[in-house]
């Protein structure tokens, strides 16, 4: 069952992908053609992954909000985007470092914080590269803290 009391049944509209993962697919068609127009300026991108942000369900708004904050003050050189219409983290090359997935996108049991390859996480020939949660205390802040760290080093 998900946190929310509801199965974790997901709604599958065409053979292959549930309705949530056509709706991530089409956000991000969006935000690709966005960026061929040119690209949103660096405010609209913060305006639209805290829109996304926003929309969340509780417990995911939480700890989006709280994620949002441990990202911006550890690594403020990162920009703020959304991708696949989820909070997003890139380096000013434009390759995304980190993401939030919240629990509700995908009816899944727990929301998901993850990083992409250029975060410099390697640790020999395996690494873990994203993490369940399913709720956010301070033992977890500071351990999100100790890897967005790490990813922008």
């Amino acid at each position: 069952m998900a946190a929310t009391g509801k199965s974790a049944k997901k709604t599958t509209t065409a053979p292959g992908f549930t309705a949530e993962e056509r709706a991530a697919m089409k956000e991000r068609a969006e935000e690709l053609k966005a960026e061929g127009r040119g690209g949103k300026k660096k405010a609209d991108n913060l305006k639209a992954l805290l829109d996304k942000i926003a929309e969340m369900p509780e417990p995911d708004r939480a700890m989006a909000e709280r994620i949002h904050a441990i990202v911006t003050s550890v690594a403020p050189e990162l920009d703020a985007k959304t991708w696949y219409g989820m909070p997003a983290y890139q380096n000013k090359d434009g390759k995304n470092i980190c993401f939030f997935q919240p629990a509700s996108k995908f009816d899944a049991r727990y929301a998901t914080f993850g990083f992409e390859g250029a975060a410099n996480l390697d640790d020999g020939t395996m690494w873990p590269t994203a993490y369940a949660l399913t709720e956010l205390t301070d033992e977890t802040a500071k351990q999100i803290e100790e890897l967005v760290r790490r990813a922008v080093s």
